[in-house]
This record gives C-alpha cells, structure tokens and sequence, in this order.
C-alpha cells in the first residue's frame, strides 16, 4: 500500500469507528486504563491493533513510514493512547525477531489483543545507563532458572502480567557476555512489586524484588549468553516506538500561546525558541521519514531527535509554568502544564540519558573517538564496583 492509502484507510476507519466505540463504552475524556484495553482489542478485532507486525502474528506487515502516517491520524482523531506501549511496541517485536515459535504462539495473540501487559525489567539501583552492571541472578535448577535481585523504574509494572527480564548467571565472564533473557510472570511467588510516587503524583514506575523466582527454560530467550542481544533488539525497538510519538511528550506551540496570551505574560523569546526547536524537530522527523523511504536505516538521527524532544518538553513546560505565575502552583489553574513541568525532567533520562543521546552524536557524527572501555573484557567478578 502507498502512504496515501494508507492513510486514507486510517482516516475513513477512525471517522467510522472511533466515535461509534466511545458511545457504546461510555467514554469521555481521557480513556482510563481499562477503556484503552478495550480499544486496543476493538482495533486488533478490525485488524488496526498491531499494523507493524507480520500478518502470521495478527499485524498487517506496515513498515516504520506506514506507523508514523498511522499514529499520526490517531494522535489527530484523538484515538492515541500509550496503552502497554513496552508490550506492544517492545516485548512482541522482540519475541517475533529472536523469540521461539512455541512463545510466539503462546505469546503474540494475548498482546495483540490486549489481554497481557507487560513491562520491562531491564535498569537497576546500579545498572541504569550501562546495563552490563546489573547483578540481579538467575541460577540454574532442574528445567530452568531460579532469580533473585532487584529492578527499578519499571514502566507499568504494577498492572502487568509478564515482563522482559535480562539477569546475570555467569560472573566469571565479561559484563555483557553473562547475561540471560528471561520472560517472567509477574504473579509468580516470589515477586513484589512496589510502585513508587513521583513528583507529579502518579506511580508511573515501580521497583521489583525477585526472591527464589522460577522461571521455565520455555521462557529463556535465545540461549545462556544471548542476553545482551536480545536486550539490544528490545532497546531498538524502544528508541523506535519513542519516534513514533516524539511530539506527544512536550505541549504544543498553541498550548504555551493560549497560556500566554490568557495571563499577559509573554515570554516573547521563549515562544520563538520553541517554535524554532518545533521546527527543527519536524525537519528531522521528515529527515528519517526521506531514509526510510530510500531503504537507508537511521542512525544517529534517533539520538539527535531523542535529545532534542527532552530539551523541548523542559522548555514548553518552563515557558508555560512562568507565564502561569503564582496560578502554576495549582493544578486547577493549568493541569497539563503542571503535570508537564513536573513530569519534564524524567524525559531526559528515560530512553537513554541526555549524555548517552551526546555520546552517540559525537562518535556517529561528529567521528570522536570511541570513550575507553577498560572494564569490557574483565570478569564481572573482578570488576571494581561502588
């Protein structure tokens, strides 16, 4: 299909269908959790619920061009949601590239449908930005493993039903060679999950402790010492489902004018400033879109675009809370500014920190030397750590 059909089968199909759906559920505002699940099994039962995957797993084969035309006419039909965003745009694509036939059948479907969330069991209080440095083990028994350790900031933990778990259950070989990828079920004995209270109010994230967890060799994915390969296939497809939502995560230039001009307090360059870096962002976006269509792989584009959204988010929510004065303190007064101001900072971490994104633009594109490595091929358990 041609991105003009394609986006004029998603515009006819969420004109017809989007409406009819949020009368029949009684759905007003913003959708509650269960509201977006009940959306997403609606669109997989129309065969819009995962257009990116192979038609053999339930998706309709569209490339990256496609999904961005896609996401873009929900986002403008007001039918986007974020809704088991690790699952669908992390887990599944990760078990249909390096998963086994026997977990993608048991697999795919449920996410598709959106009967099982999952959540991704990757950073650490140590291993955050470097994760060869996670220490949580998984030991081998009797037809599996045995996990014991701790993981933190897990996106939607705390209502999910299976996670993506790298652990370590070598120390004896070097950090990103010991490693395992594990498919864990959050309901097994063993596991606790502890959502934690952010700035803004919601509990967004969690930390999970593993005590004496069993977990199948049905559930390993690849074999002993693939861990850090798969976890790669999984942060590849994080970066690119981030892409596909960039300009949702910081206000939009209306939002921060409608502000402005509502108290008098216009931050004249500040409102240039983002419009500017708006713009600069979209040409970088058209910028990918132009390589994907010449069959060309972005690279460092992803970086580029990465820390530009984050300083973006920072900016709109700065400019707003400031035009906002005294009344940004309140939540009735401005809500999605507050919470966006609040909220702002987390983006310079999560998906890669500001420093990663400067790293891999100065070895991509600028050609700087790659920063030494001295750890890389030591024992982990020789390795100095705090």
């Amino acid at each position: 299909m041609s991105l003009d059909e394609v986006r004029d089968e998603a515009r006819a199909f969420l004109s017809d269908h989007f409406p009819k759906w949020r009368k029949e559920n009684n759905a007003r505002g913003d959708l509650d959790f269960e509201q977006q699940r009940s959306w997403q099994r609606y669109l997989y039962e129309h065969g819009w619920g995962v257009p990116t995957w192979p038609i053999a797993y339930g998706g309709r084969g569209l490339g990256m061009l496609e999904s961005m035309v896609w996401n873009a006419e929900k986002v403008s039909a007001g039918a986007h949601t974020f809704f088991n965003l690790v699952g669908l745009g992390l887990a599944g694509p990760t078990i249909i590239a390096r998963g086994s036939d026997d977990q993608k059948a048991r697999y795919l479907p449920a996410l598709a449908r959106g009967d099982e969330v999952w959540c991704q069991l990757f950073s650490e209080p140590s291993a955050g930005s470097d994760l060869g440095n996670i220490t949580t083990r998984a030991e081998r028994i009797d037809g599996g493993w045995v996990v014991n350790g701790q993981k933190v900031w897990s996106s939607g933990a705390a209502e999910s039903d299976r996670g993506m778990l790298v652990a370590r259950y070598d120390t004896s070989l070097p950090k990103q060679q010991g490693l395992v990828y594990l498919l864990a079920d959050m309901h097994a004995p063993g596991v606790d999950v502890r959502p934690l209270r952010q700035i803004d109010g919601g509990a967004h994230f969690s930390e999970v402790f593993f005590t004496d967890v069993q977990i199948a060799d049905d559930d390993l994915v690849g074999g002993p010492g693939d861990g850090w390969s798969v976890a790669m296939t999984t942060l590849t497809n994080e970066r690119m489902s981030l892409g596909g939502g960039f300009g949702t995560f910081a206000m939009s230039f209306d939002e921060v004018v409608d502000i402005a001009r509502r108290t008098g307090r216009i931050d004249r360059y500040g409102l240039v400033d983002i419009y500017a870096r708006r713009t600069i962002l979209d040409v970088l976006n058209n910028r990918v879109q132009s390589k994907l269509f010449a069959g060309q792989i972005p690279e460092a584009e992803g970086s580029v675009i990465k820390l530009l959204m984050a300083e973006l988010g920072t900016l709109t929510a700065d400019v707003a809370i400031d035009a906002l004065g005294a009344g940004g303190m309140l939540a009735a007064e401005a809500p999605s500014a507050q919470q966006r101001f609040l909220g702002s900072h987390a983006m310079h971490i999560g998906g890669g920190t500001d420093e990663i994104q400067r790293n891999a633009i100065a070895e991509r594109v600028l050609g700087l030397p790659r920063e030494p490595r001295p750890d890389k091929e030591v024992p982990f358990k020789d390795q100095l750590r705090s």
